[in-house]
């Protein structure tokens, strides 16, 4: 959770600096968080190739394994949709695009962003970002009534890393290859997924 309110604390940070001060047009270019993009996607790609243990989960597991990311992308394209039969002023293409995040909010408010609209980037920021307070402080009740995997569904891309240990503790140590699997194939799939929703 720290990490999440370091980044919730710059985000409202530049959010009060970019409007209570004029600042220089170099500061407020665009160009900026394309860059950011480039370097976040850049690291992505480090992190995710340089971490052994998702290709050592696919040894010890069989096909199956892929069936809890597919679940929760499944799962999230429902939940999303019901959702947006509540939410008034947000299109179907952007309620979706905004849950496709996963609980990966830099990455995919920043996509969000720089693709299609400033202000659905701040939702999908808030929004992911719920997400992983959710799971890191709900976790233990989410095994309990709705099973093991559940914890790692409701993580999404964050399985992997922020909300590993409570989704350890809450379904046991032996969900931790799949949870780390899990968050590591929703991070591969959170940049495409929505380009191609806000693409359509």
């Amino acid at each position: 959770m720290k990490g999440s309110l370091i980044i919730l604390s710059f985000f409202s940070a530049g959010l009060i600096l970019g409007y209570y001060v004029d600042l220089p047009d170099f500061l407020i270019n665009d160009k900026f968080s394309s860059y950011a993009l480039y370097f976040l996607m850049f690291l992505v790609g480090i992190g995710v190739g340089a971490d052994t243990r998702a290709f050592k989960a696919l040894k010890s597991y069989n096909i199956k394994i892929f069936l809890v990311p597919l679940t929760t992308i499944i799962g999230t394209a429902i939940g999303i949709s019901l959702i947006f039969l509540l939410i008034p002023g947000i299109s179907f293409k952007e309620s979706q695009a905004v849950g496709a995040g996963y609980g990966y909010y830099s990455l995919s408010s920043i996509i969000i962003t720089e693709t299609y609209s400033k202000s659905l980037g701040v939702v999908a920021l808030l929004s992911n970002v719920m997400r992983e307070i959710i799971t890191l402080l709900g976790a233990p009740l989410i095994a309990i009534y709705f099973g093991k995997i559940a914890p790692i569904c409701s993580g999404g891309a964050t399985s992997m890393d922020t909300t590993l240990p409570i989704i350890t503790k809450a379904s046991g140590k032996e969900f931790a290859i799949v949870s780390l699997f899990h968050g590591i194939v929703l991070t591969i799939l959170v940049p495409f997924i929505v380009s191609l929703i806000l693409s359509l």
